[in-house]
């Protein structure tokens, strides 16, 4: 099992994230596959990724930004059960990177606009 595929397993079980993503994936095959793109995108520089997961997130208002705090923490409980310390730490750096910009964009976008940009 890859690692996008356990982590995705641990999502489809989890109590708060378990209803966003039923909410919006229907076909779990399709989705992986484009989820493990963007990571061979991000750490391997593939180019093999097509999509912008922020305007993603940002469009649907049941993602929530305190979701992604615990959807980094599932995210690194799996990295270290599935793959080598050597691997798994960077990998999760990046992700724990990637989601703070995630969430700071989801913030944002749903400010009024006439409020202070939050930059953290």
């Amino acid at each position: 099992m890859s690692q996008v595929s356990a982590f995705y397993a641990r999502v489809r079980q989890d109590e708060a994230l378990a209803p966003v993503f039923a909410n919006h994936v229907s076909d779990w095959p399709p989705h992986e596959n484009k989820i493990a793109a963007f990571w061979r995108n991000a750490i391997l520089h593939e180019r093999c990724y097509d999509g912008n997961p922020q305007r993603i997130h940002i469009e649907r208002p049941d993602i929530r930004p305190e979701l992604f705090d615990h959807w980094l923490d599932l995210f690194e409980e799996v990295a270290h059960s599935t793959l080598p310390a050597e691997t798994a730490l960077p990998w999760v750096a990046l992700a724990r990177r990637i989601g703070v910009g995630m969430k700071v964009g989801v913030q944002s976008a749903r400010q009024p606009k006439d409020a202070p940009p939050i930059l953290r």
